[in-house]
């Protein structure tokens, strides 16, 4: 009698299957959020204006605007991946970790529409 075993070709191969995208879009959302700080170390050496209207007049222009709410959604996104990465690996109880998951997604959807309000306010 032949045993079955999970080796070779015939293996039972299971999971999502997106490990190389996401370890992608890990890399850059980080690329982004480093020309951001950048960006922002830069124009934050050589202005003058350190007040509230000073950054305030930074985050006027509306390039500047687009730039910030991409980088945050790429962190918004990137703090996504890690924290679900992180609840598979780590809890294994399914409904602990269905628990875990739709916190992270509400706080993270949550934050992303308070980033939206802060930016288009100023």
């Amino acid at each position: 009698m032949a045993s079955k075993n999970n080796i070779g070709q015939n293996r039972l191969v299971v999971g999502a299957h997106y490990g190389l995208r996401d370890w992608l879009a890990q890399r850059l959302t980080a690329i982004v959020m480093a020309i951001y700080t950048v960006v922002l170390l830069g124009l934050f050496l050589t202005g003058q204006n350190f007040s509230y209207e000073g950054w305030a007049g930074l985050f006027a222009r509306q390039w500047f605007k687009l730039f910030t709410m991409v980088t945050l959604f790429g962190l918004f996104y990137h703090a996504w991946v890690g924290m679900r990465d992180i609840s598979m690996d780590y809890c294994k109880k399914a409904g602990l970790r269905l628990i875990l998951q739709v916190v992270v997604v509400v706080w993270l959807l949550a934050c992303a529409t308070w980033t939206v309000q802060i930016l288009w306010s100023v």
